[in-house]
Formats: structure tokens, sequence, C-alpha cells
């Protein structure tokens, strides 16, 4: 009876010790081999508290070095005495797994959102090209439209000026044909006066050869 109520008085003495000792708390994690019974006294015969998964974080609040216990508070909130060896100072490679499997989740969404960007952005360059491409033949066209305007009205021109040549042909086609006419005309009148002339002279020479004749005999 003495030495259970010496053991007990001495559990008590700890964990007063430990409870005035929160400030100078050390961090500590259950290492990665099996789940860890949180015990109630530093014995393996004390009641279970808790198991403890690997890989919990767990707040030092004292260490016995003669019997390999260590009085800790895990991160779940409950108290007890855990085997030292089973305490690792930094996060075990099952918890930085975890961590890092969280980061790599997270880069991977955030890659997947840079590639969707990426994708949005080059959807946006094609449509933006598609449209300039569409400027583009928009501009030949109106600049083709520009020239075949151009072109009509020049031959336009040209129409008017071979119209003008051609009414000015037929003008003077017209005068050379009313020329032509009156020289007829004048040559007609010429040849008929002629004619006249040579019927009233004819007649008058061959009189006088008869004249003469008849003066020979």
């Amino acid at each position: 009876m003495k030495s259970a109520a010496v053991k007990k008085a001495i559990a008590s003495f700890l964990v007063l010790l430990a409870t005035s000792s929160l400030a100078q708390a050390r961090t500590g994690y259950v290492t990665d081999s099996i789940d860890i019974p949180l015990r109630s006294g530093e014995s393996e015969r004390s009641r279970i508290v808790k198991m403890l998964p690997n890989g919990m974080a767990l707040t030092l609040l004292g260490d016995n070095t003669e019997n390999g216990y260590t009085y800790v508070q895990a991160a779940n909130g409950a108290e007890g005495y855990i085997l030292t060896r089973y305490i690792s100072g930094e996060p075990i490679s099952r918890t930085q797994l975890e961590a890092a499997s969280k980061k790599l989740e997270a880069l991977q969404e955030e890659n997947k959102a840079l590639k969707t960007a990426q994708a949005n952005g080059q959807e946006i360059s094609g449509e933006r090209d598609r449209l300039n491409a569409e400027l583009n033949e928009l501009k030949q066209t109106a600049a083709n439209a520009i020239q075949l305007k151009q072109q009509r009205d020049q031959l336009q021109e040209r129409v008017i000026t071979v119209e003008r040549e051609l009414q000015q042909l037929k003008r003077e086609n017209q005068a050379l044909t009313d020329n032509t006419n009156q020289d007829w005309f004048l040559y007609g009148g010429g040849l008929s006066l002629f004619g006249v002339l040579l019927g009233f002279i004819l007649p008058k020479l061959s009189w006088r050869r008869r004249s003469s004749g008849w003066d020979t005999f």
C-alpha cells in the first residue's frame, strides 16, 4: 500500500513539475513504426489512455531518463506517458510525405490552372489572329474596291473621250462628204457647160470648113 501511494505521489509530483515547465516545452512527433500507446503512468502495465497514430505532433512536458518515459500532451489534448524512444524530433517520413503530397496536389492544381490559362490565352491569341486576318482581308477588299472604282472611272472617261473623237470623226467625214458632193456638182456643172460650149462651137467650125472648101473651088 505504501509503495503504491509513494508511486502515485511521485507521479503527481512529475505531473506538477511538467505542468510548471510548459513554457519550456519542446515539440516531438510519434515515430512512423506503429501506433504508440499513451499510458497513464511510466510503466507498460499502466492504463492506456490513448493510442497515438504515427506522425502525431506531441508537446514534450517532461522526461525521465531513468525509465525511458516522457510525459507528453498529444495534439488531440490527451496527456500521459510514452516511451522516449518512440519520439522523434523531426516530422516522420509519412507526415513529410503527406505534406509533400498535399503540396504536390496544390502544385498540380496550380499547374492545371496555369495550363487552362495558357490554353485560354492560346485560344484568345488564335481568335485575335483570325480577326486580324479578316480585317486584312476586308482592307484588301476595300482597296480592291477603290482600285476597281478608279479603273471604272478611268474607263468611263476613256469612253467619253472616244465618243467625242467619234463624233468629231463623224463631223469631219460629213464635211468631207459634203465637199466631195460639192466638187462633183461643180465638176458636173463644168462638164455640162463644156458640153454646151462644144455644142455651140463645133457647128460653127464645121460651117467654116465647108465655107472654106467652097471658096477653093
